[in-house]
């Protein structure tokens, strides 16, 4: 704003407080000062999700390890026990990974980020993945959410590797 009294002009400018939290307007949207928030909780509830998993696939290969006295094989029936272990743990954490990819897509759907007329969970494979095709982007006010998606996903697979 601009205030003049005669000779000097004295410039102000308002700027209005963005609060994180988030809330929801009057066409019952809500709106994108909350990405962080909505980010970060679809965030720990995968998170939550993988550790679970994590830990049961962790306890059973240990106890088949121990009960199979595995370190006590012949080097060719362990490498044998190793890779049938492995092939038993990948649709496992395929099925984490998809649970944690229709948890994005729900949350997409709840803030409504998905564009118009696209499919949710393809949108959040798009990103979880961080594939990028480029065929679809988020809502103007949401765009954040896609790499915090991308994010999330890198984080997770790569703990899925670790395995």
């Amino acid at each position: 704003m601009l205030a003049s009294d005669g000779g000097s002009v004295e410039v102000v400018y308002t700027i209005e407080r963005q609060v994180l939290l988030c809330s929801s307007h009057s066409d019952g949207l809500i709106r994108a000062p909350c990405v962080p928030a909505v980010g970060s909780a679809v965030s720990l509830c995968n998170i939550a999700i993988h550790a679970l998993v994590m830990a049961i696939v962790v306890q059973i290969s240990s106890r088949v390890a121990i009960e199979k006295n595995i370190v006590q094989q012949p080097l060719r029936r362990a490498i044998i026990m190793i890779a049938i272990a492995s092939v038993a743990t990948v649709p496992v954490l395929m099925v984490a990974h998809f649970s944690e990819v229709i948890v994005w897509s729900l949350a997409y759907d709840l803030v409504n980020a998905t564009p118009a007329g696209a499919d949710p969970i393809y949108f959040a494979f798009v990103n979880y993945t961080t594939l990028g095709y480029g065929d679809l982007t988020p809502v103007e006010h949401w765009r954040l959410l896609g790499p915090i998606t991308a994010m999330n996903g890198v984080l997770l697979f790569n703990w899925s590797l670790r395995c």
